[in-house]
């Protein structure tokens, strides 16, 4: 959104220095062609600088926001001008509209960020995408960032814990309890040989963890690096969903999914029928899993087993030659037919076309406490299909092994999203079921 309104305000004051220099002449009319491929490929090279030279973080004041934004702005001019020269294509361009462009657009791009700023103070205190964070530490630094948030209290960030020191049973017991978005960390330099307990303490977490490092700490910089309220911090576990990913991720969903279920609507008709007529009982069969954030929700899916009542506390995988198993079913399962509902789920938000495989609450309670980093799953919506299924981790896990190996290419896919990575994932997904035999 910000970068939009950067490329919107560099492509205005371009414009409007463009009409003011040549008003009442006939070039006023419309931009000639090279002018305008000027101003939209500075607009478009502003927009990916000023990312990369600053962000509009939660928390940043709004004179440093202007500030960065005049400097990127200027810096972006300079190089524009130095260009030109280099090029010896300064004659084809007036100069006077050239330099009306430099002040018009920062007055255009103040506008947008200023506009933008209110924005946000609004949404927040409307109570939009507001953060719940626990802190841990009792640094200096850790006091600079309450205070910034204190004073700040449209950052969006409310922090709803604190625990000085500890062997991490405090942080652990009081995640359970509050479950918040955000956990952050600072340790002395004294005291880092506790990040080790902190980070086993919080290993079931589906918060977003970072670290306020000590300039000395290289051994753990091959971390990603966030900015919040003003502070770099260090990605020690944290979702890749957000921001521009997450408009991308869920805009592919709602498309791949809404096609889906047109293109498939027949193919959805023609199982209920088949499942209705072959065997009593429901059509679809709807089941409580683990979604992002660990939150439960229902997913469906086409019922492949005759209607029965499992011991309580207990889910059973189906198994080969399982006697639970329809033969309509069997052909469903052994195909992934009966995934096909979750479509409806995708369209729902509970779920994503390509991501981790959502797993029975039971499973999941169970395998959180054998296997580490378990829980890092939950850091994005569960998927129809996965990087985990298209590598040979689909169908039944009657191993610790093979459930560890699901776990650690779902973990990879977390570290390596892409859309392009998505896509793969689908395309490859006929031949995965196609190859695998581990589905009964």
């Amino acid at each position: 959104m910000v970068q939009t309104l950067d490329f919107l305000a560099v492509c205005a004051g371009g414009w409007l220095a463009y009409e003011l220099r040549f008003a009442g002449s006939a070039a006023a009319s419309s931009l000639n062609p090279e002018d305008r491929f000027l101003i939209l490929g500075v607009a478009t090279f502003a927009a990916l600088f000023f990312d990369k030279v600053y962000r509009m973080w939660p928390g940043g004041s709004l004179p440093a926001m202007v500030g960065r934004v005049t400097l990127g702005w200027v810096t972006v001019w300079t190089l524009l001008m130095a260009l030109l020269v280099l090029t010896k294509s300064a004659e084809k361009f007036s100069r006077v509209w050239l330099l009306s462009w430099l002040f018009i657009t920062i007055v255009t791009l103040w506008t947008g960020r200023i506009a933008a700023f209110f924005i946000m103070v609004r949404m927040r205190r409307a109570g939009f995408q507001r953060k719940r964070v626990v802190l841990y530490g009792d640094t200096k630094m850790m006091h600079t960032v309450k205070d910034r948030i204190e004073r700040a209290t449209w950052s969006g960030y409310d922090i709803v814990g604190t625990v000085l020191q500890g062997d991490g049973t405090d942080i652990e017991k009081l995640d359970a309890t509050l479950k918040p978005d955000e956990i952050w960390i600072s340790l002395n330099l004294s005291d880092q040989t506790q990040l080790d307990g902190v980070m086993h303490a919080l290993r079931h977490s589906v918060a977003n963890i970072r670290l306020l490092p000590d300039v000395t700490m290289y051994q753990i910089l091959n971390h990603g690096m966030s900015i919040t309220v003003g502070i770099p911090m260090l990605d020690i576990s944290v979702s890749p969903m957000f921001g521009s990913r997450m408009i991308v991720k869920a805009l592919q969903d709602y498309l791949v999914a809404s096609v889906a279920v047109v293109v498939l609507s027949p193919i959805l008709a023609a199982i209920a029928c088949a499942i209705k007529m072959t065997s009593k009982g429901p059509v679809l069969f709807q089941q409580k899993r683990h979604g992002w954030n660990d939150n439960e929700i229902w997913i469906y899916k086409f019922r492949t087993m005759v209607v029965h009542q499992e011991v309580q506390g207990a889910v059973t995988q189906a198994q080969r030659e399982d006697t639970r198993v329809t033969p309509v079913g069997r052909f469903l399962r052994k195909t992934s037919l009966d995934e096909l509902p979750q479509f409806f789920n995708v369209l729902q938000g509970r779920m994503s076309v390509v991501g981790p495989r959502p797993h029975a609450l039971k499973h999941n309670d169970d395998y959180m406490k054998l296997i580490p980093h378990y829980a890092l799953r939950h850091k994005v919506k569960p998927g129809i299909t996965g990087w985990a299924q298209i590598c040979g981790y689909r169908g039944e896990t009657d191993t610790l092994g093979k459930m560890e190996g699901r776990v650690m290419h779902d973990i990879y896919y977390l570290e390596h999203w892409s859309l392009w990575m998505d896509l793969k994932i689908i395309a490859l997904t006929p031949l995965a079921v196609l190859q695998n035999r581990n589905v009964y």
